[in-house]
């Protein structure tokens, strides 16, 4: 027997799959392993609604924002600057500055801008706010799946279902308290504000209806920390959340936690121009329509840092710093449907499964032995390389394991000896029509290569597509049988090449077909 470079690539492959499969078949501490989906260890199941029309009123308030900075930023001076859930109205002081003022407004998207003496509104056009919705729930998608991500759960399932709707599943979610903190930080809008107080009616915000406030273009808030208190804020923000690189949780000097934020370069230079020209008042942090802190402005902040301090454990702050990492929601989100799984179902999946897997795997291995002998054996050992391979590839990348991605691999068990079929009966006919040994093994596999890698390229492009276009179990059935057609190029096709050659000159020497090949003669 003599040493080729195919069965060395053979060889390492093996011992790959062995060493990188070895924790999640036997559960190591150490090293990566394949989790498994919801439907095998059960969790959570949830289907969200979103309040689309909440993100068209928050896209007017932040064009509202926008025209606000642009006018004190430029010295034009506006009054009775106003909005609703359609239209943005305020009056131009000097017709000089109209010109100007209607450019900006103009570059706007979607924008419908009407001018009547120096009275100016703006709305937004049926395309714009129909696209605006529909942006609330492409972004509550990818915002959801972010925080997920960073909450530290594996490939957790984020997807639309129809129009509207989102589903969420969660797999490892187990008692009542995960299953609490997932909600909550799924649900949280983490919408940041910084506001205004207006401190010429402070005093009387006690007394003041929410009408009364909103004549003078004020909005009366909860205080996070105690709701009896009451902050008058002007309406309008400062600036928003959309505006913020970065939130991370921090401690204070008495070592209670706090979340430290950062702006971009745009909330940064807004930050400082009203820091700079309010010394002596106040700014309010609002989160989620709550005040966290209302300090006064003692000097011009540049940098474009701050913080958001309060009453909240470690957990909720490194909780809220993800929700404010990740974005704040451009609408509301609510729980329509809500099914917890229960790890009984894994277990009876995984073990119909396992019964699937291994009875098919073993009337496989008969079969191959008994039809095809030696050659059978062959074929055997790269089916079993090819599935410890295929572990390991998942292992590796910490992948999830759902029930379609355990019939991916039972089906992979069929595609991946199928190949080996080809090639056995290709040597099999060369043999029997007298060619020597050395011939119908080299012909043999030349011959088969065609079909197969016809018949694994079209599967591949066919789970490509799957993956791309599927979500969550549709992926998982996709990577399995991806992973299974890319190890079966090296086990079925190299790898019993390379011990075919090794053997050749024993199987010519026995000149035994019926042994080696399962055939006479």
């Amino acid at each position: 027997m003599k040493l080729n470079y195919r069965v060395v690539i053979f060889a390492l492959s093996i011992i790959f799959g062995l060493f990188f499969s070895a924790p999640s078949l036997f559960q190591m501490q150490d090293g990566k392993k394949i989790t498994l989906g919801l439907d095998l260890q059960g969790g959570l199941h949830m289907l969200l609604g979103v309040k689309t029309e909440e993100a068209v009123k928050s896209r007017i308030k932040s064009i509202a924002a926008s025209i606000k900075h642009f006018s004190e930023r430029k010295d034009i001076l506006i009054d009775s600057l106003h909005f609703d859930e359609n239209e943005i109205t305020f009056t131009l002081l000097d017709k000089d500055d109209a010109k100007t003022v209607q450019t900006f407004l103009h570059e706007i998207e979607g924008a419908v801008v009407v001018v009547v003496d120096e009275k100016i509104s703006l709305s937004l056009t049926n395309e714009e706010i129909a696209e605006t919705e529909k942006q609330a729930i492409s972004q509550a998608i990818e915002t959801i799946r972010n925080r997920l991500d960073q909450f530290g759960l594996t490939e957790p399932v984020v997807a639309r279902q129809g129009e509207e709707k989102i589903l969420v599943q969660l797999a490892g979610i187990k008692s009542a308290d995960e299953e609490q903190r997932a909600r909550e930080l799924i649900s949280r809008a983490a919408k940041l504000e910084l506001m205004a107080v207006d401190e010429d009616r402070a005093a009387r915000v006690h007394t003041m209806s929410e009408s009364d406030a909103a004549a003078y273009g004020d909005v009366i808030l909860e205080d996070a920390a105690n709701p009896e208190i009451k902050h008058l804020v002007h309406e309008i923000p400062i600036l928003d959340g959309g505006m913020l690189t970065d939130a991370h949780v921090g401690f204070d000097q008495n070592n209670r936690p706090l979340i430290n934020f950062s702006l971009n370069a745009e909330g940064a230079e807004i930050f400082g121009d009203f820091t700079g020209k309010n010394v002596g008042k106040r700014l309010a942090v609002v989160l989620d329509g709550k005040v966290y802190s209302a300090p006064v402005i003692n000097e011009r902040i540049g940098g474009g840092s701050g913080q958001i301090s309060g009453s909240y454990s470690v957990m909720e702050a490194k909780d809220l710093a993800i929700a404010l990492r990740s974005g704040s929601l451009l609408a509301p989100i609510y729980l329509m449907e809500k099914r917890s799984v229960g790890p009984s179902l894994g277990a009876d999946s995984i073990k119909a499964s396992m019964i699937a897997l291994i009875g098919g795997f073993i009337l496989v291995i008969v079969f191959m032995i008994a039809y095809y002998r030696v050659a059978g054996i062959i074929a055997n050992i790269a089916l079993i390389a090819n599935l410890f391979i295929i572990l390991a590839v998942m292992s590796l990348f910490g992948a999830t394991l759902t029930l379609p991605g355990m019939a991916g691999i039972v089906l992979t068990v069929g595609m991946a000896v199928d190949a080996n079929v080809i090639i056995s009966e290709r040597i099999r006919e060369l043999i029997h029509e007298g060619v020597s040994t050395h011939r119908a093994i080299e012909e043999g596999y030349s011959n088969a290569m065609r079909a197969i890698l016809d018949a694994n390229i079209t599967t591949l492009i066919a789970a490509v597509v799957l993956y791309a276009y599927g979500t969550g179990a549709i992926k998982g059935f996709a990577i399995t049988i991806s992973i299974g057609i890319l190890a079966s190029m090296i086990t079925a096709i190299l790898g019993t090449h390379g011990i075919y050659q090794m053997l050749e000159k024993r199987i010519q020497k026995s000149k035994n077909n019926l042994l080696w090949f399962g055939i006479k003669g």
